[in-house]
């Protein structure tokens, strides 16, 4: 399980990523600042680093960059997939990683030493402890719900009073082109994952003659513990229990973790770099089959304005006509999209006489990876999409009526995008006042009004989020079929469910090839459940999901009317 660290070989280990990341990457942005404050926060408590995790490289980047900076190495939690690599799994132990189980199930010799052995590194402060918060890597370039056992574990020295203070710092990696972008969307349409290996990793060296353009790693402000806990947890009944017994943390205390999880979450968020691709892929996608290169360049440059407003922070290359910017990015995603006589298409968007099951399976592999980039700036436009998405379909003025749409859309959507846990008027507010901040609303005496240059602005964001709407609405509908069997595992419903939803795109009923992303199933399986609608049991062959019709029912009648209706005259802008 432990680490081994040794200077030659993370001396070594820097030589070599250094030649490999030059080959790879344009350039590596790194807010100095960041890297100061951390230094800081370094030699005063206990450290947590907390970068996203959207690739392998995450890690490497991370120890390299902070090895450049002459900082303490972190020591990093890796999952035991790593140590069966030869010869690589035993570098990585002797550079600071130390390998764990993916799950611990009920063993729990394993949870207690495992835990004794990230506070010890925590108590005696030698060197900040690493691991990432969505607990594994997104495949869809949105954020993952925050996973809290790890967190739990390096916040028990805090709360046991054995150090006085302790500092999480959120890390934010933004990728211009991710190395696995296509692994990923396979993996999202039921290809397993493959199995890391020594020799799997000298296969992929052919991708060393690719460009994968910049990256952008923001350094967070190392966020206080003991200021978070202050008034909301009582740590004195810590002292009344053993302290080397494993056990769940109370009620209070989880609360306050899955609070802590979720904010560091949005600061990672906050903290992303949006690239011009990421803009224009999130044109590209409310405008299959295609659009022309002149209409991507105007509605890329509309979205940039808007989100720019919102408070995203785009990286947009100064001096540069926004022509060369545009093409240079079509150019750079050569695998995802072409133009074929101006005309921006997919790569996969061809129209064979007739088509296949098969055939909705490639041409859904570009769409997945196209949607992976727009998902990248979702977290900026989610809270006024759904107050525009409300707006439309409430046909209200009343604040009231619209934030009752607003707060069912955010509770069903809970799995699939990060919300602060009890923030529902908060994230509500946001949304209306970045609507009248753009423009898009204003309000006249106590209601609210779409303003004339601010249909464009609801269409366009309503349209956004219509994949996810229209996906939860079939997959909600597809327990309800007679033929369904009442109960079901998570994995025979997935398999189902895909098999139908091709059969379905393939006649024309739906139209978005998102909903065969498992991803997108397994959240909206997650959201019934919440909302009573699925009850899931242990038994001794696993877990089983047991359907409520009547309740699914409801909650099926109380979506439809809550999917914007799309008009696409005014969502093309």
């Amino acid at each position: 399980m432990g680490h081994s660290l040794r200077l030659s070989i993370v001396r070594f280990f820097a030589f070599t990523l250094s030649k490999i990341f030059k080959m790879l990457f344009h350039k590596v942005h790194v807010n100095e600042e960041g890297i100061q404050k951390l230094q800081q926060a370094i030699q005063e408590y206990p450290v947590v680093v907390l970068p996203s995790h959207r690739s392998y490289i995450d890690f490497l980047m991370l120890s390299y960059i902070m090895y450049t900076y002459d900082l303490s190495l972190p020591v990093i939690a890796a999952g035991m997939d790593f140590m069966g690599m030869k010869i690589v799994g035993e570098m990585l132990r002797m550079s600071g990683a130390f390998f764990i189980r993916r799950s611990f199930g009920g063993d729990k010799l394993y949870w207690a030493v495992f835990s004794e052995y990230v506070k010890t590194i925590l108590r005696n402060g030698d060197a900040p402890v690493e691991f990432f918060l969505e607990g594994t890597r997104s495949r869809t370039g949105k954020s993952l719900m925050p996973k809290l056992g790890l967190l739990n574990i390096a916040m028990e020295p805090f709360l046991m009073g054995e150090v006085f203070d302790m500092y999480l710092v959120p890390i934010s990696i933004s990728y211009e082109r991710i190395l696995e972008e296509s692994l990923y969307a396979h993996e999202l349409l039921g290809v397993p994952k493959p199995k890391e290996s020594t020799s799997g990793l000298l296969k992929a060296r052919k991708i060393l003659s690719e460009n994968f353009g910049s990256i952008h790693v923001y350094f967070g402000q190392p966020v206080s513990v003991r200021s978070l806990a202050t008034g909301i947890v009582r740590r004195s009944h810590y002292n009344l229990l053993p302290r080397h017994i494993p056990r769940k943390p109370s009620e209070d205390v989880h609360r306050f973790l899955d609070a802590v999880g979720h904010k560091l979450v949005l600061l990672q968020q906050k903290n992303m770099v949006i690239s011009p691709w990421v803009l224009m892929a999130t044109v590209i996608i409310q405008n299959l089959p295609g659009l022309t290169l002149t209409e991507l360049t105007r509605q890329t440059l509309w979205l940039r304005t808007i989100a720019e407003v919102f408070g995203a922070s785009i990286d947009w290359p100064e001096n540069v006509t926004p022509d060369k910017v545009i093409r240079s990015s079509l150019a750079l995603r050569h695998n995802i999209v072409k133009t074929i006589k101006n005309q921006v298409v997919l790569c996969q968007e061809d129209t064979p006489a007739e088509f296949t099951v098969e055939m909705i399976f490639k041409r859904t592999v570009s769409v997945l990876m196209c949607a992976s980039y727009r998902n990248q700036i979702l977290h900026v436009f989610v809270r006024p999409a759904l107050v525009a998405i409300a707006f439309q379909n409430t046909q209200s003025c009343k604040r009231e009526d619209i934030f009752g749409c607003f707060s069912y859309l955010r509770e069903v959507l809970s799995d699939e995008f990060v919300f602060l846990p009890g923030n529902l008027v908060k994230d509500f507010d946001e949304g209306l006042y970045l609507l009248m901040k753009s423009g898009a609303i204003h309000m006249s005496q106590a209601d609210l009004h779409i303003s004339e240059k601010g249909n464009t602005t609801i269409s366009f964001l309503s349209v956004m989020f219509v994949p996810f709407l229209e996906g939860y609405q079939v997959i909600f509908k597809y327990p309800l079929h007679p033929e369904f069997a009442d109960d079901f595992t998570e994995k025979s419903f997935i398999a189902a469910f895909r098999t139908y939803a091709a059969e379905l795109i393939l006649t024309g009923a739906i139209k978005y090839n998102e909903v065969l992303s498992t991803d997108m199933q397994k959240n909206a399986l997650a959201a019934l459940i919440r909302l009573g609608a699925v009850e899931k049991f242990k038994t001794a062959e696993g877990i089983i999901c047991k359907v409520n019709k009547q309740t699914l029912g409801r909650v099926v009648d109380m979506l439809a009317p809550r999917i914007p209706v799309k008009n696409a005259a005014v969502a093309r802008l």
